[in-house]
């Protein structure tokens, strides 16, 4: 009996052993794509999109400070200064800016010296003032300040000062707003995607009242201020800055998607269904959910969900202006590949009628045995062609 048990945990060790090198080339062949995207001219940006969407996302912390300026084309060689003690004298926002930060503890890691948190917590200070001062038609909302802290802990206050404003321009653009109308247009998202993928979900839900402030928090902090773990945080930022505005919506919809189970046997009563999905759980798919977010943004494209969402024309939202940051930024090749990739995708559901029907279907299945190549690939690719097509000239009131 012993010997049995022995021989077994020895078979096992030594497929776990399989399984630790394998991990580990493929982490070591990732690194060298990153690399030689890097140190091509032009830098292959179409290659660290797909570097930073498909699975265990740009990796390490030293890796991201090369790449997220990348995407966001950022010179890193003319960075503002550290502004002085004047930024915070008559400063509208300071205070309130001041009180969140306080409150910002659990965003810094555990066991973190306070004279070390404390100086960091001053340095997010600076940077939130220095990007509004910079840009008087931004307004500070809580929760900024989450996002904020996650640049400042992977790249230093002074490449996250230029890209949180280069982000506050752009992605972010819409929490940015006087009012919350566009924040409000952005969660109204949420539910045709759900009503595309499970009719089931969606008609609990309606039938529930829930509807949709309790992803308001997931939605203008990029999850920042819900997942406790910074590891998590960091893997969905890789995903988000490789991707459209709008795709922090579609990844609220596959954690909805994903708590079918919970979200059914729920009472169907407004209080009870907000408190179950206000509550994310800490121990998600991540990875699962990623592949599933960009499956579902190549299949149900922005300008396929505008009118459902009572999209409203703005010249100011990030998801009409991101046409053109796509154009600023798109220092790269065409990417050949992806795009044949893209053909073939589409060319197959057409042919087969396919339509996802469930989170946990055989599409998904299978897509998770691909490792993600062709369904992010795509997702990738549909980043840049969705954005030309996006905001259609359609007129319709936010909320009639």
């Amino acid at each position: 009996m012993y010997l049995k048990k022995s021989h077994s945990d020895g078979a096992t060790s030594r497929l776990n052993g399989i399984g630790k090198q394998d991990h580990e080339s493929k982490r070591k062949r990732k690194m060298a794509e990153i690399s030689q995207a890097l140190t091509t001219t032009p830098v292959d940006v179409a290659a660290l999109r797909r570097m930073a969407i498909s699975e265990g996302g740009l990796l390490t912390d030293e890796i991201r400070c090369k790449v997220w300026p990348k995407l966001l084309n950022i010179q890193t060689d003319d960075l503002l200064d550290k502004p002085g003690a004047a930024l915070r004298e008559n400063n509208k926002d300071y205070q309130q800016v001041l009180l969140d930060v306080r409150r910002s503890l659990r965003r810094f890691p555990p066991g973190m010296p306070d004279e070390q948190r404390e100086g960091l917590q001053e340095e997010l200070i600076d940077i939130i003032l220095q990007v509004l001062l910079g840009n008087p038609q931004l307004h500070y909302y809580q929760g900024y300040h989450d996002i904020v802290v996650t640049f400042l802990l992977v790249v230093g206050e002074k490449l996250a000062t230029a890209l949180v404003e280069k982000l506050s321009t752009h992605h972010l653009r819409d929490f940015m707003d006087p009012t919350m109308d566009n924040t409000k247009h952005i969660l109204n998202y949420l539910m045709p995607i759900i009503e595309r993928v499970n009719p089931e979900v969606h008609d609990f839900m309606q039938r529930a009242e829930v509807g949709t402030i309790f992803a308001l928090s997931w939605l203008i902090t990029w999850f920042g201020h819900v997942l406790s773990d910074f590891r998590h945080v960091v893997r969905l930022y890789d995903f988000f800055l490789a991707c459209h505005p709008l795709m922090p919506i579609y990844f609220a919809a596959v954690i909805v998607l994903y708590r079918e189970p919970e979200v059914l046997e729920c009472e169907c009563d407004m209080a009870s269904v907000h408190h179950l999905l206000s509550q994310i759980p800490q121990d998600l798919p991540y990875e699962t959910l990623i592949s599933r977010a960009g499956d579902l943004f190549v299949q149900f494209p922005p300008s396929e969900l505008a009118r459902e969402a009572a999209q409203q024309q703005s010249q100011r939202t990030a998801v009409s202006t991101f046409k053109d940051f796509e154009l600023v930024s798109a220092q790269q090749r065409p990417d050949t590949v992806l795009r044949r990739r893209f053909k073939e995708q589409l060319a197959k559901e057409v042919e087969s009628k396919a339509v996802m029907a469930r989170p946990r279907s055989s599409r998904f299945v299978k897509l998770a045995v691909m490792g993600l190549t062709v369904a992010l690939g795509a997702a990738a690719l549909a980043v840049v062609n969705t954005a030309l097509q996006w905001a259609p000239k359609i007129d319709l009131q936010l909320f009639p």
